[in-house]
């Protein structure tokens, strides 16, 4: 199924909750506010002519002017051998957004990378803890708006040389 009769058919099914539709783009996708995403998640998994039966990858993406955050999932058929993708955004302040782990398994590790790097909670995740970092780091730090500390128990945070000198390496 072409990108455009995917949009069709979620514009039928869901109206006015599509924020966005773009079927041309390099990467064909809907937009949907969080609120919205379980519906168009179940919608995209179960309906035979979609059929989106695995979750390639799961991004997110900081938006900080809008302040917004979006979780960017990126679905293919197996049986219909199609690509189409969703971005669900979330308020960036109080960033919540529906699980999909019992529909698509992968997103188990790629929810809880989402939420350790990017901060956002994936309501209903049966194990949502981090999952790069230690559990006592503070913040997120793939926002753009993250400070890296100085330190983190002792352990020097940054390397700070002056980058206009070549570093003397031994021969």
């Amino acid at each position: 199924m072409q990108p455009a009769a995917i949009v069709a058919k979620l514009t039928g099914q869901f109206g006015s909750a599509i924020l966005k539709a773009l079927p041309d783009d390099k990467h064909p996708r809907i937009h949907v506010a969080a609120g919205g995403w379980r519906a168009v998640a179940q919608y995209l998994r179960h309906d035979p002519e979609l059929s989106f039966d695995w979750l390639g990858c799961l991004s997110a993406v900081d938006y900080v002017t809008d302040n917004q955050l979006a979780a960017v999932y990126d679905l293919y058929s197996t049986r219909q051998r199609h690509w189409f993708a969703v971005k669900g955004y979330t308020d960036r302040g109080d960033a919540h957004i529906p699980t999909v782990v019992d529909l698509w398994p992968a997103a188990d590790w790629h929810e809880r990378e989402a939420y350790d790097l990017m901060g956002i909670t994936f309501d209903g995740h049966p194990d949502l803890r981090r999952i790069l970092l230690p559990e006592d780091w503070v913040g997120h730090p793939l926002r753009k708006d993250y400070i890296f500390p100085r330190e983190y128990h002792g352990i020097p945070g940054t390397y700070e040389m002056d980058w206009q000198q070549k570093p003397d390496y031994p021969k």
